[in-house]
């Protein structure tokens, strides 16, 4: 309490001290204080009256926001109300859509698979080269989720009907032809329907991907481009023309059938061996047949000439050995006569053993490059499984080509091993017969 009552009066004589420096008297003092209660109400009663404006203001937008509210949830009932209208309507509309589309969804699955099938086969047409962009609308129509137009239909029926007529025409044009080296040139184009096209006697193949027309690194056998030559030199009329019903599959295989030099690679080193073998019996099967042709046509001089032998000749050696001993008895010129004989006979069948060796061998080192090319094949199944037939077909390819390679070096060896053998022995045989004659002559010349 006494507390309380001492900050009072220090309150008032600091009040009283410092309007003491600013009034003159206590009347100035009292009056001073009056003005300053009157103004401090005057701003009170300013600052109610705008404290009571904002109050008013604030209820106003409060009640402006309820009625907003009050508008807006009415709206949402009436949309809500609408969207189940709607909702209903749509669900009666579909339902008679459906129903009275009937055939017509079905007709629209159809379409769709047709365009795309349609699409599919002259995107790979021949025709295609000639006439590019045709798949732009039937691919589009095939991928859409409404019912086709009549116009789209129509386009659908013209580019099934122009497929059709333009695979029963020979057609020539001039179109880009891409060579083998890779080089781009106008050419004159001949198309054989869809399944052909020529160009320069050379057959061509049509690449989808890049939509041009590209000359196949492989052509056919001579006899087939001859024909594309003369198809494309014709004016009128009917001429031959070689025909690919697979519309360029089997043309394209061409490319992937190894040719001869290929197929004789494949053989690697034993077929190389094979070969050289075969080359060398050929030419030794050669030699050996000029050489005994020749004898025999000296023999055949010889014996025309049979009292003035030769040396140059096996007949005209073994008269010789007659001549030089045909004073001595019996038994010894027979000896002298078999002993030329004797030493005639290796030079007329020299050669044979070889080609007979040859003959043999061949085949061998063929089931040997097979042997070992289906060892290597067997590997590679051991490695890679039998998921791919073409490694197991290529491999075995392989391996066999070794045995056709021996059985053709084989045979023909044999042949001619046995036409050398044929020859040799018929002169063989008239050197015996000359030396049986001559001892037979002297024979009777020793009795009589």
């Amino acid at each position: 309490m006494k507390k309380t009552r001492m900050i009072l009066v220090l309150l008032f004589a600091a009040l009283f001290s410092t309007t003491a420096f600013s009034a003159q008297s206590l009347d100035s003092l009292l009056k001073e204080v009056k003005q300053a209660k009157a103004e401090e109400a005057r701003m009170n009663k300013q600052r109610e009256a705008e404290f009571l404006k904002d109050k008013k203001k604030q209820a106003q937008l409060l009640a402006n926001a309820k009625a907003k509210l009050a508008a807006e949830k009415a709206r949402g009932e009436q949309l809500k109300k609408q969207f189940d209208e709607n909702e209903q309507k749509l669900a009666e509309a579909e339902e008679t859509l459906e129903r009275r589309q009937g055939n017509l969804g079905e007709l629209f699955g159809v379409v769709r698979q047709v365009a795309g099938d349609v699409a599919g086969v002259l995107d790979a047409s021949l025709v295609s080269a000639q006439y590019p962009g045709r798949t732009k609308e039937l691919v589009r129509m095939s991928n859409e989720k409404k019912l086709p137009s009549i116009p789209e239909l129509e386009e659908l029926w013209y580019q099934m009907q122009h497929e059709m007529t333009e695979s029963g025409k020979v057609v020539k044009y001039k179109d880009a032809v891409v060579a083998v080296d890779g080089t781009e040139s106008q050419q004159e184009v001949v198309r054989v329907g869809v399944f052909n096209a020529v160009s320069n006697g050379k057959f061509l193949r049509y690449l989808t991907e890049t939509d041009q027309l590209i000359i196949l690194p492989r052509q056919p056998a001579a006899r087939f481009t001859r024909l594309a030559k003369g198809l494309q030199e014709a004016t009128s009329g009917i001429v031959p023309m070689a025909v690919d019903p697979s519309r360029g599959s089997i043309l394209n295989l061409l490319v992937q059938a190894p040719d001869l030099k290929e197929r004789v690679a494949q053989g690697k080193e034993v077929g190389y061996i094979i070969i050289g073998l075969a080359i060398f019996g050929f030419l030794l099967a050669l030699y050996r047949f000029i050489a005994l042709g020749i004898t025999s046509l000296k023999v055949r001089s010889q014996l025309k000439h049979a009292d003035t032998p030769k040396k140059n000749n096996p007949l005209g050696r073994v008269l010789l050995s007659w001549y030089d001993n045909k004073d001595a008895d019996l038994e010894t010129l027979e000896r002298k006569v078999d002993e030329a004989v004797i030493k005639e006979v290796p030079k007329l069948q020299r050669g044979l053993s070889i080609l007979k060796i040859l003959a043999v061998i061949a085949p061998l080192l063929g089931l040997l490059g097979t042997v070992t090319g289906m060892i290597q094949t067997f590997q590679s199944i051991t490695l890679f499984g039998t998921g791919d037939p073409k490694l197991m077909a290529g491999g075995i390819s392989q391996a066999l080509i070794t045995t056709v390679l021996g059985l053709m070096a084989a045979i023909p060896l044999t042949f001619l091993h046995a036409l050398v053998s044929a020859r040799s022995k018929a002169l063989v045989q008239v050197l015996e017969e000359q030396s049986a004659g001559i001892i037979a002559r002297h024979a009777e010349k020793l009795h009589s």
